[in-house]
C-alpha cells in the first residue's frame, strides 16, 4: 500500500514491492449507468478535473430514489474496482437499501502495484492530486443522479483504508462518516520508509498529537466531524493492529472524547466492537477487531441476514464488515420509509416559538423534529406534511423546510 516515488534505489524499490503485494484491495468498480437500464458497473471517462488521473466507476442500481445516500469506496494495493464490487458486498445492499456506489481507482501507470498515494502530500491535501479527484467524483455523482449531498460516505482497504482516512480529515464538510478496514490513521507517514514503518511496527503518538494532524487538514475548522469505523483483524501482520488502536485515539480526541469505551458488545464468536459515545448519545467512532483474522476486508458469504460478500485472495470469510457498517452509518433503512411518526427524542433542545406560516427555518434534523416540523423514520428525519427526506435524525446534519400551509412542512434549498 507504499507508494513508490521517483529516483528511489532499485534495490530499495524491488523490496518494498515485494511488502506491497501483500497488501490488498478491497474497493471494487462500480459505474455510471442510467436510471432505466439494469444496474451495472460503468466507468465514467469525464467527472470533471482529475489532478490524481484516477479511474471512475458506479455502481446506480435502476430503482435508486431521490435523494439517496452516495458511498465512496477505495480499493487496497493490487487490486481493482472490479475486484471489490465483485467480492465486498455493496452492490447487494445497494440494491436492497438504494445506495449509489462510487468507486476510486488507481492507474498502474501512476503506481505499479495500483495503491493509493496515501502518504504523499500532495495527494492527500485538500484540492490536490487525487484527494480532489475523489471529491470532484462526488460533486459528479450527485449532480448526475439527484444523490443527498448530506449523507455521502467513504470506506476503503488497506492503502484504500489509510486514503479513506485521508479523505474524512481532508474534505469533512463533504462525508457524514467513514470506515477505515485494515488502514492507518491520518498523517502517519510523510515519506516512504515512513510508510512501511506506519504499516509495522506502527507508530505510537499521543491521542492529542494524532488528532492535531486531522485539524491540520483544515485549520479554523470546528465541525462536525465525520463519524468513523475502525476494523482491523487481531493477526494482521501486513498492516498491524496497532494501527486500530491508533485511529481510534486519532479520531476520539478530534470529536473530543476520552479512549474508554462507552460500550463494547461481541458480534458473533470473532468479533468484538467497543462504541464511543457523545454526551448526547451520537457513537460517533467505533472500532470492531476480528480476532485471527488477517490482512483483508471482512466477509461472510451466504444469503441470510447480515450475511455478504464472496471469499477471495484479501476478502476474508469471518464477518460481513459492510452490513456492521451500514448499521453503524444508520444507512440500513428502506428506500422508501413509511411516513409513520415515531417518537421524538426525550431530552428536548429550549423550545422556542414556532415560526408564522410561510417562515422558512435552517436548523439540524434534531431540532426539527423537536420542534414539530419534522418526524422520524428509520433513523431519518422527515418533513411534517410534505414527508421530504431531510437526513439523518442527528445535531449534525443541517436542513431547511418552509411551512407552505399551515402543518405542512416542505424541504427547501436554504432559507
Amino acid at each position: 500500500m507504499l507508494h513508490l516515488t521517483r529516483r528511489i534505489p532499485a534495490r530499495v524499490l524491488a523490496a518494498l514491492t515485494a511488502v506491497l503485494g501483500l497488501c490488498a484491495a478491497v474497493i471494487g468498480a462500480a459505474a455510471l449507468a442510467p436510471r432505466a437500464e439494469a444496474a451495472t458497473l460503468t466507468q465514467v471517462s469525464a467527472f470533471g478535473s482529475n489532478p490524481g488521473n484516477l479511474n471512475m466507476y458506479v455502481y446506480v442500481p435502476a430503482t435508486l430514489p431521490d435523494d439517496a445516500p452516495l458511498v465512496v469506496l477505495l480499493h487496497g494495493c493490487s487490486q481493482d474496482a472490479a475486484t471489490y464490487h465483485r467480492h465486498a458486498g455493496w452492490a447487494s445492499y445497494a440494491d436492497s437499501l438504494g445506495l449509489a456506489l462510487v468507486y476510486a481507482e488507481q492507474k498502474r501507470a501512476n503506481h505499479g502495484s495500483a495503491c493509493f498515494h496515501w502518504f504523499q502530500s500532495s495527494d492527500t491535501a485538500r484540492g490536490s492530486g487525487e484527494a480532489l479527484s475523489i471529491r470532484n467524483m462526488v460533486d459528479h455523482a450527485v449532480r448526475t443522479y439527484g444523490l443527498d449531498e448530506d449523507r455521502v460516505y467513504v470506506s476503503g482497504l488497506s492503502a484504500g483504508g489509510a486514503m479513506a482516512s485521508e479523505m474524512l480529515s481532508a474534505y469533512p464538510d463533504v462525508f457524514a462518516a467513514g470506515s477505515i478496514v485494515a488502514g492507518l490513521p491520518t498523517g502517519c507517514a510523510t515519506s516512504l520508509l515512513d510508510a512501511s514503518m506506519c504499516m509495522n511496527p506502527g507508530r505510537d503518538r499521543t491521542p492529542e498529537q494524532w488528532g492535531d494532524l486531522v485539524r491540520a487538514k483544515n485549520p479554523g475548522w470546528t465541525g462536525p466531524w465525520p463519524r468513523v469505523a475502525i476494523w482491523h483483524g487481531t493477526t494482521d501482520y501486513v498492516v498491524t493492529s496497532v494501527n486500530a488502536r491508533e485511529s481510534r485515539d486519532q479520531w476520539t480526541n478530534v470529536w473530543g472524547l476520552g479512549q474508554t469505551p462507552t460500550e463494547t458488545a461481541s458480534l458473533g464468536s470473532n468479533t468484538t466492537v467497543e462504541f464511543y459515545r457523545t454526551d448526547s448519545g451520537v457513537d460517533a467512532v467505533a472500532r470492531y477487531l476480528v480476532s485471527g483474522m488477517g490482512h483483508g476486508t471482512p466477509v461472510d458469504p451466504g444469503t441470510g441476514e447480515g450475511q455478504c460478500g464472496t471469499a477471495g485472495a484479501y476478502f476474508l470469510d469471518t464477518i460481513c464488515s459492510t452490513y456492521h457498517t451500514i448499521q453503524f452509518w444508520g444507512l440500513d433503512e428502506p428506500p422508501h420509509p413509511s411516513p409513520s411518526p415515531t417518537a421524538t427524542p426525550t431530552a428536548s433542545p429550549s423550545p422556542t416559538t414556532p415560526p408564522p406560516a410561510g417562515e422558512c427555518v435552517t436548523s439540524n434534523n434534531y431540532q426539527h423534529v423537536a420542534e414539530g416540523r419534522a418526524y422520524v423514520s428509520y433513523g431519518s428525519a422527515y418533513s411534517v406534511g410534505g414527508d421530504d427526506l431531510l437526513g439523518l435524525w442527528n445535531i449534525y446534519v443541517t436542513s431547511s423546510v418552509q411551512e407552505t400551509s399551515p402543518g405542512h412542512w416542505e424541504r427547501v434549498t436554504g432559507c
